[in-house]
């Protein structure tokens, strides 16, 4: 009995065991899986930007193709040209003759001192020992030099001694005469510039630093275009800073080319070259600026000497001009000594002669070279500088 009771027992166990295993099973299948769970997304880097792409961006408004204007090709696309070079205008100097009238007048109220001091002297009516050594004293201060002076002197003397009685018109005609011989009228002050055989004829400008020689050389290109001349200019002053490009700046403004070379480079070499230039392109006239040299200094006079050799190569000098500040007196007259025994100087040209009383510079610079005074410079103008003219001057001397 208790063995069909245990039977019993175990039989109801296993089948309630196997009931729940079917129930499981079938929730199994019934329910469906659960949702993964959504990863985390993170976004990648953004890209760098340069200039307006590296803002936020924003929304803006947007326009239809239909919106927008489109160019028709009615309008042609300007292209802007590149800027022109600005070319020097060629300016025409002034004529000689309209040049003269002008400074004239201005050495006449800038050098009449040295006249009127004479004339006052000369109108008294005892003219004593005194006197007389008052007009040597006016002479000498006027730079015009002890030889010179004496003569002065003792021609006035006799003359006023065989006049008697004076009258100012008597004494201005007695003055004028007797400076008249001094000054020299039967000197050749024309500036050879055309050769006897070919052109072109050749010009070399010498002088002392601070005389204005580059300044004349420039001036005196002007005179000779104003008279219808072709020049070229030989920049031969390799020593002083800019002075290539001062001496090429005035040939520009009159259409006259200029020869230079590198700074501080053998002057001769550019002397030598100008003139083959101009012989190639045959112009009339070569004017050749050199090196303002210390007349104290051996080795540089040396080399002004072998500049005018070199350019002998080419042609024989037609003219040197020797450039004198007239404001110097007796000190201008050793520079032009020195100039004399190295290059052989053909005339001279006096710088700054307005604006000082110091005229008698032009008698004595003439007799210690025995050249004639050629051209003067009397301003700063471009075209301040002319021929020398003994009468106009002694006349602007003594004054009206």
């Amino acid at each position: 009995m208790e063995t069909v009771i245990l039977a019993v027992v175990i039989a109801v166990v296993v089948l309630a065991a196997l009931g729940g295993l079917v129930v499981g099973s079938r929730r199994k299948k019934s329910l469906p899986p659960p949702p993964p769970s959504a990863p985390d997304i993170t976004a990648p880097p953004a890209e760098p930007h340069v200039g307006d792409e590296a803002e936020t961006p924003r929304d803006e408004p947007r326009r239809t193709i239909e919106e927008v204007d489109l160019p028709d090709g009615s309008a042609p696309t300007t292209v802007a040209e590149p800027p022109a070079l600005e070319v020097p205008e060629i300016e025409v100097p002034e004529p000689t003759a309209g040049r003269l009238v002008r400074l004239r007048a201005r050495l006449s109220r800038s050098q009449n001192a040295l006249g009127k001091g004479l004339l006052a002297l000369l109108s008294r009516e005892h003219l004593d020992e005194d006197t007389w050594e008052e007009i040597e004293d006016i002479l000498l201060t006027a730079d015009v030099g002890v030889a010179p002076t004496q003569e002065l002197v003792e021609g006035l003397r006799e003359r006023v001694k065989v006049l008697g009685t004076r009258t100012p018109e008597e004494l201005r005609g007695l003055l004028r005469e007797e400076l008249l011989k001094l000054v020299g009228t039967d000197m050749d002050r024309t500036v050879r510039t055309e050769p006897e055989t070919s052109k072109p004829g050749i010009v070399m400008v010498v002088g002392v630093n601070g005389t204005g020689k580059t300044t004349t050389t420039g001036k005196l290109a002007r005179v000779l275009v104003a008279d219808g001349r072709t020049v070229v200019l030989g920049a031969a002053d390799t020593f002083r800073a800019a002075a290539a490009d001062q001496l090429q700046t005035w040939g520009e403004r009159v259409g006259a080319y200029t020869v230079r070379g590198p700074e501080a480079g053998d002057p001769a070499s550019v002397a030598f070259d100008a003139v083959k230039e101009g012989k190639e392109m045959g112009v009339d006239v070569v004017l050749i600026d050199t090196a303002g040299r210390l007349h104290t200094k051996t080795g540089l006079m040396d080399e002004l000497g072998k500049v005018k050799r070199v350019v002998e190569k080419h042609a024989p000098l037609d003219e040197v001009l020797l450039v004198l500040d007239a404001t110097t007196g007796q000190n201008g007259l050793v520079q032009a000594r020195v100039f004399a025994e190295v290059v052989d100087i053909t005339g001279i040209v006096l710088t700054k002669l307005d604006g000082t009383a110091k005229g008698g510079i032009v008698v004595a610079v003439q007799r210690e070279l025995g050249v004639p005074v050629k051209l003067v410079g009397l301003g700063e103008g471009v075209d301040d500088l002319a021929p020398f003219e003994p009468e106009a001057f002694v006349d602007a001397l003594i004054g009206d």
